[in-house]
């Protein structure tokens, strides 16, 4: 059974977009090397809001790609760029990813906000507008790397 992890971040800000999508490029090949990545999607939403829902083998695999590398690294400018962030999290039946409307109605029945420096007015309640799917990006992990004959 596949843990989801579902994030949802806005930056209340545009002048933060250069370093969140430098540090987004970063994460994004560390989680398609990562153990135990199973896939995901990414969705860029209207007014510099995105989310990102990914499969893992456990809970434990999925930890351990959200406290080392260029996740590790990114994860302290949050606290200063958004005014809304939020995260939930589950064990499902079947390896398909849910439908971004079942995200969406996940994050609001059991999504927890994250510690913001700047929370706006629908960040504790996760008061957001419902999700627009039309810019949504699938993550599959990376090939396994075959070693070239005679290296060892």
């Amino acid at each position: 059974m596949p843990f989801v992890s579902l994030t949802r971040l806005r930056l209340r800000s545009i002048r933060f977009l250069p370093a969140f999508a430098r540090h987004n490029l970063r994460t994004l090949a560390q989680v398609k090397a990562a153990p135990g990545f199973r896939g995901g999607s990414l969705l860029a939403d209207r007014g510099w809001a995105f989310w990102t829902l990914t499969a893992w083998d456990g809970q434990d695999a999925m930890r351990a790609y959200m406290t080392a590398g260029a996740h590790r690294t990114a994860m302290p400018y949050l606290l200063e760029w958004c005014d809304e962030a939020s995260v939930a999290h589950w064990t499902q039946d079947g390896d398909a990813l849910p439908s971004w409307a079942e995200a969406d109605r996940r994050m609001r029945d059991e999504g927890r906000p994250s510690k913001l420096r700047h929370p706006g007015p629908h960040h504790a309640d996760l008061g957001f507008r419902a999700a627009r799917t039309a810019v949504t990006a699938p993550l599959r992990p990376a090939p396994a790397r075959v070693p070239a004959p005679g290296s060892a």
